[in-house]
């Protein structure tokens, strides 16, 4: 029989690689708790309409990459392709937006796309979105904390930053209009992505790779020329913030975001330190998406990044930590060493600032648990035996000096450890 294995685009996490996502998830909780956000957890699964209704139902997602099913009520359900949708959503329904607030999430998400590094179809984002807030304050403060973000992870100078304003819903239907007004004549010179899209979400087209597009959009007509005087001061305060704060940019004008619900600013970091420029965060307001999803007129703005993206830069710029070693190793020769030797250690972990020991379980001959304690990485190893039972002693043996094994009571060894190895706090 064949050993089953993961689905496509949908990987495992190895133990060797999970050290270095706890560090990236610490780094951006603790950053995001500082400035007063609080976490919200949502669930992985909720109702197709959610995703059609804020995302748009014409889009590329949920046209094409969203996973959905029905339940045994015959009620469509989708894996969430993004997080704003539901955070929303939780917003609504538990009233955390009577007043202004700030939140952020972390999760897996899901699309049906073709796998590559740094994009699966299982991939996980950290986001956090502002509600109530309409003032380009709460996006210039969310720029500010990437910026921040980005210089205490070590990779400030690998990220660029884009923004652009797309103006209201009004203004921007707008402007859409007239952008396939003047693309319906080149529709044969259009690549075939844009094409489709030219009936869909036409915005998108800005984004094209493609060279004889980008070359045919060098006479569209401007995004700019059509926005509303509110968002050109809005997008002005932004840029003052920005200025003020520090914050290097770069005004990308057929910067649009994929996604319906967003309006006035929008932001992207790029790299090209992945090889081709790529997106690690982006985000920008949408000051009707809650209202769009049933709730009060509320305006919002936020972000999200990808963490597959982040952790692939930070291993290509040598950013991410060395995984710890243990500091002790036990190794146990006999049952009643063992026995003496769990009871022991149990009361090491008691200890205020506890050290990372590895109880070597199993049995084994001194030899190959010598062998296993070495390879640990260890500083000290604690030897059990049937002399240390009798007696009520340990060997302590340094693993990485040429230090002197000594015995030491088992009600001292917290103290000896402290000096020998120091404390945790």
């Amino acid at each position: 029989m064949n050993a089953l294995r993961s689905i496509r685009g949908m990987n495992d996490v190895l133990p060797e690689e999970s050290a270095h996502w706890q560090f990236f998830e610490a780094e951006v909780a603790a950053l995001l708790g500082s400035y007063g956000y609080a976490e919200l957890r949502m669930p992985i699964v909720e109702a197709t309409a959610l995703f059609q209704r804020s995302i748009g139902e014409v889009t590329d997602i949920v046209e094409k990459e969203m996973y959905s099913f029905a339940d045994r009520n015959d009620d469509s359900l989708s894996l969430r392709p993004e997080g704003t949708a539901g955070c929303v959503r939780a917003a609504i329904q538990h009233n955390l937006i009577a007043t202004p607030c700030r939140l952020w999430y972390q999760g897996p998400m899901f699309r049906y796309e073709r796998p590559q590094k740094g994009r699966q179809r299982q991939f996980h984002q950290i986001g956090a979105e502002v509600f109530g807030i309409a003032t380009p304050d709460a996006d210039a403060e969310l720029i500010v904390l990437l910026a921040r973000l980005w210089k205490r992870l070590g990779i400030a100078d690998a990220v660029t930053l884009e923004i652009n304003s797309i103006g209201s819903l009004a203004a921007r239907a707008d402007y859409r209009k007239a952008l396939v007004a003047y693309l319906e004549q080149h529709r044969d010179a259009l690549d075939e992505d844009s094409q489709r899209r030219l009936g869909s979400n036409p915005l998108r087209i800005l984004d094209s790779k493609n060279p004889s597009t980008q070359a045919l959009l060098d006479e569209a007509p401007s995004l700019e020329d059509y926005l509303d005087e509110e968002s050109r001061l809005d997008f002005a305060a932004l840029k003052a913030y920005l200025d003020s704060a520090g914050v290097t940019y770069r005004v990308n004008p057929r910067l649009v975001r994929g996604l319906d619900y967003y309006n006035k600013t929008v932001f992207e970091w790029v790299t090209d330190a992945l090889g081709a420029q790529g997106t690690v965060c982006a985000g920008g307001r949408y000051d009707g998406l809650v209202e769009q999803l049933g709730g009060k007129s509320t305006p919002g703005v936020g972000f999200a990044m990808g963490v597959e993206r982040l952790l692939l830069m930070l291993e290509a710029m040598d950013r991410l930590p060395t995984p710890p070693s243990p500091e002790v190793f036990v190794v146990a020769i006999g049952d009643s060493a063992q026995r003496a030797a769990l009871a022991a250690v149990e009361g090491l972990r008691d200890h205020r600032g506890a050290w990372r020991i590895v109880h070597q379980l199993g049995g084994g001959s001194f030899r190959s648990q010598m062998k296993k304690a070495d390879r640990s990485g260890a500083e000290l190893a604690l030897l059990w035996g049937e002399d240390e039972v009798a007696s009520g002693e340990v060997t302590i043996k340094p693993l990485r000096d040429d230090g002197e094994q000594r015995r030491v009571a088992v009600d001292t060894l917290a103290d000896t450890l402290n000096t020998l190895l120091g404390s945790q706090n």
